[in-house]
């Protein structure tokens, strides 16, 4: 299906959209036990969408209840391998058929931009999804170099129920990241989604249901997190808990684990990524290009944004005067409008939060490059692209994570310092290097303190590579690549007695 093309396509699919707004349990969608609901807002206009479900712990225990009676039944854990990659390749297709519906949705919902959703959300979901329906029936056990006495075996079993709780900026992916290896190792998957962003995980659900994934294997909660997250993260039968978001809330899923059934805990958290630039690097048009998409792309509001430019006096003029020129191309508005580059920011909470670090910034003696005042044409929460240049290790907004389309520039003057200056926070999510020299992008990009170190470009890697955090990033587990499934899988030795004589000669 072709991309929407014009701001009156995609409102015209807004326009015929049911959005789903209710709990999906054990196959049905229902209303939560306590009947309260919570509004859902277009952070573009400031209009409310819908009213949503409001989970609480009752309809956790619900969720957990069907999740595991559905476990035990066998009807997804014990179902062939190649019958579960089948499924997940249905729902794939299913997906596709109603990617436009998915896009607009999140658009809606998030405040993404439609050319985003369309070019790069929905296609990366799709194509998670069906890279790890392909991995269920190709990861293999392992059997131990025992010699011939003994056959040692390692054997991979889902661990049981999955409780998999998403951020707001990457509502889809972030979906897909979890739910992708959890389903294909057979367990089953209670996703309760940010509260901001729940209506794709909802369509997912329904499409899910179609596609043949049986009741309880995956079941949505949209909630509050106080509510709905909490009571999974304390629960006594939820076997696993994937975690994205804050490394504040993610320090309470440890706390709710410790206090409950010490059930495995995988977080991916913040971050404060550096792009280093050193002297060498050449080609400063194409790392002008990939500097601004690492602190723009999304508003910003991305866990791997570059908000920090580490940059050697020596072509920091230059390279500034690059940078500043790629601006243009990032048009801010209506996040409908396949023009724009840059949509709303996702609520009025995360918007006053950004604009208090401009504010910090501007008093601490920031030297104001671009930006820096909100857009104040529209009815929506948008701020453009905002640069400050001078900015000092000590300066707030070269510490805290910011998550906004905001960037502190900070020139130095030698490698050294550079490498020190990235690593000097408490993340280390991603890096950024550039340089000409092969040997330092070898040796620089082992000193980063980094889960996923990028030269010459901004990345994440892909879905054959492993994503997860140095530090206060997180720990436990890793997304994307073959690794994923470890998190979701229990490894279990069974030991077998090759020597029929063995126990009598050892007694004797």
């Amino acid at each position: 299906m072709s991309n929407l093309s014009n701001r009156a396509e995609v409102q015209s699919i807004a326009d015929q959209l049911v959005l789903p707004n209710t709990a999906f349990i054990n196959g049905k969608f229902k209303a939560a036990k306590s009947g309260q609901t919570f509004q859902t807002i277009n952070p573009a206009t400031g209009e409310v969408l819908t009213n949503i479900s409001a989970c609480d712990s009752s309809d956790v225990d619900l969720a957990v209840e069907k999740a595991r009676k559905a476990f035990k039944s066998g009807s997804w854990s014990k179902m062939h391998p190649s019958d579960r990659k089948a499924v997940m390749i249905k729902l794939v297709k299913l997906m596709t058929r109603h990617r436009n519906t998915l896009a607009v949705l999140e658009s809606l919902d998030s405040g993404k931009p439609i050319k985003d959703c369309q070019e790069i959300d929905v296609p990366e979901t799709l194509h998670c999804l069906s890279w790890h329906a392909e991995a269920a029936d190709k990861l293999y056990d392992q059997m131990s170099p025992s010699g011939d006495d003994a056959v040692g075996m390692i054997v991979r079993e889902p661990a049981g129920v999955v409780g998999c709780v998403l951020p707001w900026n990457f509502p889809l992916m972030m979906l897909a990241w979890k739910i992708g290896p959890a389903l294909a190792g057979g367990n089953s998957v209670i996703v309760k989604p940010a509260e901001l962003t729940s209506m794709t995980a909802l369509k997912v659900a329904e499409l899910a249901q179609e596609a043949g994934i049986p009741d309880g294997v995956l079941q949505v909660l949209p909630g509050l997190g106080e509510q709905a997250g909490q009571a999974l993260g304390r629960h006594p039968d939820v076997d696993v808990v994937s975690f994205t978001g804050s490394t504040e809330i993610g320090r309470r899923f440890l706390e709710y684990s410790a206090q409950s059934n010490l059930k495995r805990i995988t977080l991916e958290c913040g971050g404060k990524n550096p792009c280093v630039v050193l002297s060498d690097a050449k080609h400063l048009d194409d790392i002008a290009r990939h500097v601004v998409f690492a602190a723009c792309w999304n508003m910003g509001q991305n866990c791997t944004a570059n908000s920090r430019l580490i940059v050697h006096k020596s072509i920091h003029d230059d390279l500034m005067a690059r940078v500043l020129d790629r601006l243009n191309d990032w048009r801010t508005g209506d996040p409908l409008d396949p023009r724009n580059a840059l949509g709303a920011i996702v609520s009025q909470e995360q918007f006053d939060k950004i604009m208090g670090f401009v504010k910090t910034a501007k008093k601490q003696g920031g030297a104001l490059l671009a930006g820096g005042e909100a857009i104040k044409d529209n009815k929506g929460l948008f701020i453009p692209p905002t640069i400050f240049g001078g900015v000092k290790p000590d300066m707030t907004i070269a510490i805290e994570e910011i998550f906004g389309p905001v960037m502190a520039v900070m020139p130095v003057a030698n490698d050294e310092e550079a490498l020190a200056l990235a690593n000097q926070t408490n993340y280390g999510l991603q890096a950024s290097l550039f340089t000409s020299d092969v040997t330092r992008a070898h040796s620089y990009a082992r000193r980063l303190q980094a889960g996923t170190v990028s030269v010459n470009c901004y990345g994440e890697g892909d879905i054959t590579t492993p994503f997860g955090g140095y530090k206060l990033s997180g720990f436990g587990g890793k997304d994307n690549s073959l690794m994923a499934h470890d998190q979701y899988t229990e490894t279990k030795t069974i030991w077998i007695n090759l020597a029929e004589n063995q126990l009598d000669e050892e007694i004797g």
